[in-house]
């Protein structure tokens, strides 16, 4: 008998609907508002996807071998993700990634086994990048590339789009995801505009000062190339109080634990929900809110 390991529990996640925050108003204007629970991955986030597809097909092309030494600028999830897929794959594993982000990402990569590289915090995600390439330039290792690599938003098209597809039997209207690297929302975007064109794309950005990990405004020159913005039809600012009393409040009052960043998107989707009538609205919770325990966000 052949059992399963763990690359194969990766995916199938759980599509769940709120119960209480926004109930009486979305009952009112015949709306359902669904969270799909990306943090029931092995790894702990939504990146667990394209963190072994690109792996696993980069392999399959001829490009990496196991034992080979694997780089990448992460801000954490996909940091954590390539850390868990390197070790089921056999490879070394160095991460590069801004001073400031949470001890909790910091120690779960090294517990994969994965290096860490930390840059200054002053010189965010764009020094991290930076960096990664000068390393593969000096022949250090070779790097995934998540902000351009097509294996990135692919996975999501094979996987997380079908699943919401089937989860909700095609009813959903509006899709909110959190703009970071953009490979969930460009994925997932392709198929359902597929399936059906008038489903609504929409990207939670984050309002001018607002620092919300996994949420990223990038500059014109850093723009991932993955990105395709003629599939969003919308973006919406949410500031980063807002992201973290949402995320406390589905923590509170509908026992869902997510990050900063799936507080965003829930702010979105009842944002959304708000002004919209008979709408299935999905969201996504694309991590776990133990991640950022250190960081105050959570009373304690």
């Amino acid at each position: 008998m052949n059992y399963p390991t763990i690359e194969d529990a990766v995916g199938k996640t759980p599509l769940v609907q709120l119960q209480r925050i926004g109930a009486q108003d979305n009952l009112a204007r015949e709306n359902v508002v669904l969270a799909k629970l990306e943090g029931n991955n092995p790894a702990g986030s939504v990146k667990d996807r394209p963190a072994l597809s690109m792996i696993r097909r980069a392999q399959e092309r001829g490009e990496i071998k196991p034992g080979d030494t694997l780089i990448e600028a992460t801000s954490g999830n996909t940091g954590i993700a390539l850390a868990m897929a390197a070790a089921i794959k056999g490879y070394r594993m160095v991460l590069i990634m801004p001073e400031d982000l949470s001890i909790e990402r910091a120690q779960t990569m090294k517990a994969f086994g994965a290096e860490l590289i930390l840059t200054p915090r002053s010189g965010g995600m764009e020094y991290a990048r930076d960096l990664a390439d000068k390393m593969v330039g000096q022949g250090k290792g070779v790097v995934l590339d998540q902000f351009a690599n097509a294996d990135n938003p692919r996975i999501h098209y094979e996987t997380t789009g079908p699943e919401l597809w089937e989860q909700t039997a095609g009813r959903i209207t509006h899709f909110v995801s959190a703009m970071g690297t953009t490979g969930t929302i460009t994925g997932v975007a392709r198929f359902l505009k597929e399936k059906n064109p008038s489903v609504q794309i929409i990207g939670a950005q984050p309002a001018e000062g607002s620092r919300i990990p996994g949420i990223r405004k990038w500059p014109q020159e850093y723009l991932p190339r993955i990105y395709d913005a003629t599939l969003v039809d919308e973006e919406v600012l949410v500031t980063q109080d807002d992201a973290e009393e949402m995320a406390r409040r589905l923590a509170r009052e509908e026992g869902i634990f997510g990050g900063i960043s799936s507080g965003g998107a829930a702010w979105v989707a009842q944002q959304i929900a708000a002004r919209e009538k008979n709408a299935t609205v999905v969201f996504v919770v694309c991590d776990r809110g133990d991640r950022y325990l250190s960081t105050g966000v959570f009373p304690a």
